[in-house]
């Protein structure tokens, strides 16, 4: 997996409490991508609803979906795991827009 600027170490130079602070890191780091999405996914739900369209459109859904398999084989990660999580991602926006309606 590409590792970026969050550290440059060897993992197996690093101590235990040092590779759980790297999780805590990107787990934070998932959550602010997370609240991101969230929020231009809000946005999108608004413009629809201006827009007078519909709160699915399962073209876009597919398009999200192939992307994240393309972008799990481009990582080296399981497609299915990825897509999963995008599934539970699009279903829990989904169901906020609807609330917001």
């Amino acid at each position: 997996m590409a590792n970026d600027d969050t550290d440059s170490r060897d993992p197996d130079e690093m101590s235990l409490a040092e590779l759980r602070e790297e999780i805590e890191t990107i787990d934070r780091e998932i959550v602010e991508k997370i609240a991101q999405r969230t929020y231009v996914a809000d946005t999108i739900a608004q413009v629809k609803d201006e827009q007078g369209l519909p709160t699915t459109d399962e073209q876009q859904e597919q398009a999200v979906m192939d992307r994240a398999g393309e972008n799990a084989e481009q990582f080296d990660v399981d497609a299915n795991l990825v897509k999963a999580v995008f599934r539970l991602l699009i279903e829990l926006n989904k169901v906020e827009q609807r609330e917001n309606r």
